[in-house]
C-alpha cells in the first residue's frame, strides 16, 4: 500500500516519488516551522544531507550601506525529493535533526549553474594579480 503524501500547508507541491523516510515532512512524522530560505546546493555529498548557500543583503550602520552576506545551512535531503548539486531549493526549518542539521528540504524550485572554486583556483588568481604589479614598480 502506498503512503499518501501529507499536505504541510505552505502551497508547495508534493513530490512525484514516495519515500520511506521519517524525517521527510511529506510521507514521514517530521514536523516543519519557523524560517522558510531559498538557496542554491552547493554540496550533496553527505548522505541524506545537502549544504545550501543563501545570498541575502545585510544593513551596516556605519556606513549606511547594503552589503552582500551569504551563509551556509546543512539541510535533511528527503529520498523523494533528492536535490543535486547546483539545484535551487526550498528550506524550512524544524526541529534538530543531527548536530548540524536543523532544516529540511521541502522543494526543488529549478536549476543553476554553480562554479568550481577550489582553493587552489582561487591562490593562483591571486598571485597573477599580484604578478604584474611588481613589475610595475620595478620600472
Amino acid at each position: 500500500m502506498e503512503k499518501k503524501n501529507k499536505n504541510i500547508g505552505l502551497g508547495v507541491r508534493a513530490p512525484e516519488k514516495t519515500c520511506k523516510d521519517r524525517n521527510c515532512p511529506f510521507h514521514g512524522t517530521i514536523k516543519t516551522h519557523g524560517r522558510i530560505f531559498t538557496g542554491i546546493v552547493i554540496s550533496s555529498k553527505a548522505q541524506k544531507t545537502v549544504t545550501v548557500k543563501i545570498k541575502r543583503l545585510k544593513y551596516f550602520n556605519k556606513y549606511e550601506r547594503y552589503g552582500k552576506k551569504r551563509t551556509i545551512i546543512h539541510a535533511h535531503n528527503p529520498e523523494c525529493i533528492d536535490a543535486k548539486k547546483g539545484d535551487v531549493v526550498k528550506i524550512m526549518e524544524t526541529r534538530p535533526i543531527s548536530k548540524i542539521k536543523n532544516f529540511v528540504v521541502i522543494e526543488r524550485v529549478g536549476h543553476q549553474e554553480v562554479k568550481e572554486e577550489s582553493y587552489e583556483a582561487v591562490e593562483k588568481e591571486m598571485k597573477a594579480e599580484k604578478e604584474p604589479a611588481k613589475e610595475e614598480k620595478g620600472r
